[in-house]
């Protein structure tokens, strides 16, 4: 390791990043779930203009997502005011910010994933769970999870990869604070900027393994579910 980091500041942001990327998978896929169950479900005027908002941030620029959501839980948003009445703090540049910015880039992965996975169901069986009397959860715990446990499984492996390699979103919304939002893919641009080759190595070797780990566990479970 680069003598010029402590084992605490090389480890702070791969700590930070692993768990701003857990929250925000859950999240993300969470919020997913529920809107892929809802459109699945739904017909009604304006269906794929909605829809259409949902994949945005998979094809805006990281920067413009940041932006959005800048303006939307900035100090002066009306969601930002709320919250910091009641919090005393802002959320803007917390490691919170690093966890929203993560899970709206995500939530588009996740949700075409499930939406996938729930278009090969056969609305069928969900007609019979409803007439036995069967309630929306009891559907989705019985007959939906089990059927499209590969969609879900690969969804939050989705969500958690990409709120992983966030840059852009997270530096607008959460900045880039060592030891406070400073995640590995901002840790890794600054440590390119200032020349620290072997670091930028190291911190993209360590990024690298998380993910082939994550895959490595998850593969075996999602083949069984084949």
């Amino acid at each position: 390791m680069n003598q010029s980091l402590s084992q605490e500041e090389f480890w702070t942001p791969v700590i930070l990043s692993v768990k701003v990327s857990i929250l925000s998978a859950i999240i993300a896929f969470i919020l997913a779930l529920a809107a892929a169950l809802f459109m699945n479900s739904r017909r009604f005027v304006g269906r794929t203009a909605l829809e259409t908002i949902f994949m945005l941030p998979l094809v805006l620029p990281p920067t413009v997502v940041g932006f959005l959501l800048l303006v939307s839980f900035g100090r002066r948003s009306i969601i930002g005011k709320m919250y910091e009445s009641m919090f005393h703090m802002p959320i803007v540049f917390t490691w919170g910010a690093a966890v929203i910015a993560a899970s709206a880039v995500a939530f588009p992965l996740a949700y075409q994933t499930i939406k996938t996975g729930l278009a090969s169901l056969d609305k069928d069986l969900l007609s019979a769970g409803r007439s036995l009397g069967a309630s929306e959860w009891q559907l989705l715990r019985y007959v939906i999870a089990p059927l499209v446990k590969r969609s879900l499984v690969t969804a939050f492996i989705l969500a958690f990869a990409r709120s992983l390699g966030e840059f852009g979103a997270t530096l607008m919304l959460a900045g880039n604070i060592p030891g406070r939002t400073q995640t590995l893919p901002t840790a890794i641009y600054m440590a390119s900027e200032s020349g620290d080759m072997t670091q930028v190595w190291l911190w993209t070797g360590l990024m690298v393994f998380i993910s082939f780990l994550l895959l490595t566990v998850a593969g075996p479970h999602t083949r069984r579910s084949e």
